[in-house]
């Protein structure tokens, strides 16, 4: 247990440092944009003394480090600037984030329970005519473009026409699963699948070489040897130290997943984070843009984090690291 708990006390005290470095380098990074934020809140009409009024009450016309630090203790509050609309971005994020971060879940349960159950297959009937299916499906999901897929889904599945009707084209308006959970399903459904094929592709590569090199270890042949059934000694021992790598490469593919739901939410109309952005960049909306930025990046150390305890919970060894 003291192990344990040092473990999570290093992943712990390693989160502010990374969340610290993140708000930097997208302040730093957005500090160069030509867009004028003052400019943007008041209208093109606005007089000099008035843009001038307007950075001198926001500071824009500090230091770039002194208004890094006004930018801190203002995320400290919870305030992430004013949009071009005079909207808090707070708000903006706080609608949409929770959508991309349900697209990128369900997306990313598709694709784990995809490439396990195929993975597994793959290395138990390793070199026979299942693994040879199931490795050129792989390939194929993980050279789709996700994007790509989303076209070919909304063609086959949708209620275009020539379609088989199943789900809509685009979401019309996000419905929560707590309010209608039909409507969220039909809603989720396509963008999910077009997240988590090319996530579980690559998965299924990977768990089925961990299943293979795991097959492979002395252990298994003892333990066989020794009258344990197969069946008990893969579920108990093969399937749970062949999950580290696997696991390892989750933790990556959740920043594929997010970055590609942004894409994808633009594809399926639905308003969350990928609207946002876009909007932000149309309208040269530097708050905006960075809020969403900023959230998503720090959204992707926390999951990263979590995936880093799961090791724990999947092999004991990891504890003495």
């Amino acid at each position: 247990m003291t192990t344990l708990l040092r473990l999570i006390g290093r992943r712990l005290l390693a989160l502010p440092v990374m969340v610290l470095g993140v708000t930097f380098l997208v302040f730093f990074v957005m500090s160069f944009s030509p867009a004028d934020p003052a400019r943007l809140a008041l209208g093109e009409a606005a007089s000099p003394e008035a843009l001038a009024a307007y950075r001198a009450e926001h500071g824009l016309d500090s230091p770039l480090l002194v208004r890094y630090v006004q930018f801190l203790g203002n995320l400290a509050q919870g305030d992430m600037g004013t949009s071009a609309g005079n909207v808090p971005v707070t708000k903006f994020v706080a609608e949409a984030f929770p959508i991309t971060l349900q697209l990128t879940l369900v997306g990313l349960v598709i694709a784990v329970v995809a490439s396990l159950v195929l993975g597994v297959l793959a290395a138990l009937f390793r070199d026979r005519w299942v693994d040879q299916v199931i490795r050129v499906l792989s390939i194929a999901a993980l050279a789709t473009p996700s994007f790509w897929l989303a076209i070919l889904l909304i063609q086959w599945l949708s209620t275009v026409p020539g379609g088989a009707g199943l789900f809509p084209a685009v979401v019309s308006q996000w419905v929560p699963f707590g309010d209608d959970p039909g409507v969220w399903q039909n809603n989720i459904t396509l963008p999910a699948l077009a997240l988590a094929v090319p996530v579980a592709g690559s998965l299924t590569r990977v768990v089925r070489t961990s299943m293979v090199e795991e097959l492979d270890r002395d252990y298994v042949r003892t333990a066989i040897g020794a009258g344990i059934p197969k069946h008990v000694v893969i579920a108990r021992n093969v399937l749970r130290n062949a999950l580290i790598t696997p696991i390892t490469v989750l933790g990556l593919r959740v920043g594929y997943l997010m970055g590609g739901a942004v894409i994808i939410e633009i594809i399926f109309n639905i308003q969350a984070m990928g609207q946002l952005i876009l909007d932000g960049v149309t309208r040269n909306d530097v708050f905006l843009v960075q809020g969403v930025t900023l959230t998503v990046a720090i959204a992707f150390i926390l999951i990263n984090i979590l995936v880093d305890m799961l090791y724990v919970l999947v092999n004991p060894r990891i504890r003495t690291v």
